[in-house]
C-alpha cells in the first residue's frame, strides 16, 4: 500500500471522482480483509465520504432514515467499527464524529489530522517526525504508550484566503 496524502481539494473539484475512488477502494480493502461489504456498510460509508467534512453517528442515522432507512444506533456504531478497522473511515476525537479516509495508507501510517475551523473539512497529513517526537517523549517519560491522536485546526488555504486582508 503507499502513503499518498492528498491535500485538502478545491471547494469545487469533481468530487464523484474522489467518492468513486474512495468507494472502489473501500471494497477492494474489504475483500482483502474478508470482511463482507453489504448494502448498509456501502450506504454508511457512502455517507460519511459524500463531503470531506465530520460526521456523527446521529447524522448517518437522520440521514439514512431520510432515505426510508431507520437504523438504530448500535447498528451504526458497529458498522463504523467495521469500516475503522479496515482504514476506510478514522474518528475525529474531538467532534466524537467520522471522516473517509481519502488517503491510501496502511495503518500504522504516521499521520496527523488537519480540521479546517471554517468549512469543517477534514484531511490526513504524513507527520511522521511529529509522531516519532511524541514518542520520544513519551519513551524518556517511561510511558507506555497505547493510543495516539493528534488533531490540528485551523484554516485550509481556500478559508485563510477569504480571511486574508486585500490590498
Amino acid at each position: 500500500m503507499s502513503t499518498s496524502f492528498p491535500a485538502f481539494p478545491p471547494k469545487d473539484h469533481d468530487h464523484c471522482a474522489c467518492l468513486n475512488t474512495a468507494l472502489g477502494r473501500a471494497k477492494a480493502r474489504c475483500n482483502e480483509l474478508g470482511i463482507k461489504w453489504t448494502a448498509l456498510r456501502e450506504q454508511v460509508f457512502l455517507e460519511v465520504a459524500t463531503s470531506h467534512k465530520p460526521v456523527s453517528a446521529y447524522d448517518l442515522i437522520d440521514v439514512l432514515a431520510k432515505n426510508g432507512k431507520r437504523v438504530a444506533p448500535v447498528s451504526i456504531y458497529r458498522i463504523l467499527d467495521v469500516l475503522q478497522s479496515a482504514g476506510l473511515v478514522h474518528r475525529l476525537e474531538s467532534r466524537n464524529a467520522f471522516f473517509a479516509c481519502m488517503a491510501d495508507h496502511g495503518s500504522a501510517a504516521h499521520t496527523i489530522t488537519l480540521v479546517c475551523e471554517d468549512c469543517d473539512r477534514v484531511i490526513e497529513a504524513a507527520a511522521p517526525d511529529a509522531l516519532h517526537a511524541i514518542a520520544a517523549a513519551a519513551e524518556a517519560a517511561n510511558f507506555l504508550m497505547r493510543h495516539t491522536v493528534v488533531e490540528v485546526s485551523g484554516l485550509c488555504a481556500d478559508c485563510a484566503a477569504r480571511e486574508a486582508p486585500s490590498c
